[in-house]
C-alpha cells in the first residue's frame, strides 16, 4: 500500500537536480572547489539511494532523519552560496555581471527545489507518516482539502503538490491556494520567501546596473 503512494526516486531525483545545478554556479559565490560541495552532496545521495530498497530502512525514522540531514546540508551550502551571491551583487559594477546573475537564477531554482524537499518531508511527519495516517493535524492546508468533492476520495499531496507550493511561494513572496499551519510550515514558508526577495531584488538590480 505505502509503495503505491510513495514512489521513492521522486525526491532522490529531485535532490540530484538541485546538487548538479551548483556545478554551474560561479566560482566567486562557492567555497573551494566548485565541484567540492555537490561531491559531497552525491555522495550523500547515493547513500541514500543504496539504502532505499531494503523495506526495513526505507520506512525506518533513521532514513527520514538522513534524507531530512541531506537537504538540511544543500540547503546550508545554497545559503552560503546566496550570502556570497549578495556580497558580489552589493559590490556593484560590471566584472563577472552576466555570470552572477546566471548564479542568482540557478540558486533561484535550487531554492525551490529544496524547499518542496523540506515541505514534502515536513508535512504530517513525513510521506510514510501521510500514507500510514500516523499523523492527525496537517502542516500544511491544500485546495482539495478545503474541497474534497473536486478530488479523488483518498487524495494526498504528492511531491509535484509541494513543488508546485514552493514554485508559488518564491514567486509571490507569500502563500497563495495554500496555507501554512503551524509554525515550521509558518517559519519555513517565510524564509523561503525571504531568500526568493533578496535573489531576485538583487539579480534584478544588478541586471538594470549592467544594461544601463
Amino acid at each position: 500500500m505505502v509503495e503505491r503512494w510513495l514512489p521513492f526516486w521522486e525526491p532522490q531525483l529531485v535532490v540530484a537536480c538541485a546538487i548538479a545545478l551548483q556545478f554551474s554556479l560561479s566560482t566567486d559565490v562557492t567555497i573551494g572547489p566548485s565541484w567540492l560541495f555537490p561531491a559531497l552532496e552525491g555522495a550523500l545521495l547515493i547513500g541514500l539511494i543504496i539504502a532505499s530498497p531494503h523495506p526495513g530502512v526505507r520506512h525506518s525514522r533513521f532514513r527520514r532523519h538522513v534524507a531530512i540531514a541531506m537537504i538540511a546540508f544543500v540547503s546550508a551550502v545554497n545559503i552560503v552560496s546566496l550570502v556570497m551571491l549578495s556580497h558580489r551583487l552589493l559590490q556593484g559594477g560590471k566584472e563577472n555581471g552576466h555570470a552572477l546573475i546566471l548564479s542568482g537564477i540557478v540558486l533561484w531554482c535550487t531554492n525551490v527545489l529544496l524547499f518542496g524537499l523540506w515541505y514534502f518531508e515536513v508535512d504530517r511527519g513525513g510521506p510514510v507518516a501521510r500514507a500510514c495516517d500516523e499523523a492527525d493535524f496537517p502542516d500544511f492546508l491544500f485546495v482539495q482539502m478545503m474541497n474534497p468533492a473536486f478530488a479523488p476520495r483518498d487524495w494526498r499531496p504528492q511531491l509535484i503538490d509541494y513543488l508546485y507550493l514552493s514554485f508559488t511561494n518564491a514567486t509571490a513572496f507569500s502563500p497563495t491556494d495554500t496555507m501554512p499551519l503551524t509554525p515550521i510550515a509558518k517559519w519555513l514558508m517565510s524564509g523561503q520567501a525571504l531568500a526568493s526577495l533578496v535573489t531576485v531584488g538583487l539579480v534584478v538590480a544588478r541586471a538594470v546596473n549592467i544594461l544601463s
